[in-house]
């Protein structure tokens, strides 16, 4: 069955430290990138055009997608297809629960769901240490990530980690002992 990891968290919650630790682990972890249509930072996205998204979106091939920041986010059939090859392991970095639910269920693979949290102080100085230069952006974003999350509460995880407490290796080495588990339970 082919695997991938599903990263959930607001802005700065370390998702691309944890990924590039998961990624030093195992060559089989790689970063997915999303298609973006927009502008800004091209780091991890293979950048589209509105043609290519409607071009996804008549074929049916677009799973999730979603705008903030002023651009469009997606995550599509042929990049997760592309991602898996070989046996590599996508992991997939997400801010919206819709989104969870979209990539577990219309797209066909054994999810490990990781809620990644820190508090709204550390993603505010987190954020410019990064390069960020819309922090106020990113803390809007915190607060629709908490109000998203409190409004599923049934959500199963696999892993909850406070990256506020806990190193991006420990985490990282958390993510990948449940992702090794289940395939050995497959």
């Amino acid at each position: 069955m082919r695997r991938g990891i599903l990263l959930y968290g607001p802005p700065a919650a370390g998702k691309d430290t944890i990924t590039d630790v998961l990624t030093e682990l195992d060559a089989r972890y790689v970063r997915f990138a999303r298609l973006k249509i927009g502008e800004g930072n091209t780091k991890g996205y293979r950048m589209g055009t509105p043609e290519q998204l409607a071009a996804l979106e008549a074929r049916g091939d677009v799973i999730y997608r979603n705008e903030r920041y002023g651009n469009i986010y997606v995550v599509d059939r042929p990049g997760l297809e592309n991602a898996m090859e070989g046996g590599r392991i996508p992991v997939i970095h997400l801010g919206q629960m819709t989104g969870m639910g979209q990539v577990s269920s219309l797209f066909t693979a054994h999810w490990v769901r990781v809620l990644l949290w820190c508090s709204k102080e550390t993603t505010a100085l987190r954020s410019p240490q990064r390069g960020d230069k819309d922090t106020a952006d990113r803390l809007t974003a915190w607060d629709a990530t908490e109000a998203d999350l409190a409004a599923h509460p049934q959500t199963q995880w696999h892993l909850r980690v406070d990256t506020d407490a806990t190193a991006p290796r420990e985490a990282a080495k958390r993510i990948d002992v449940i992702v090794r588990t289940a395939s050995s339970d497959a």
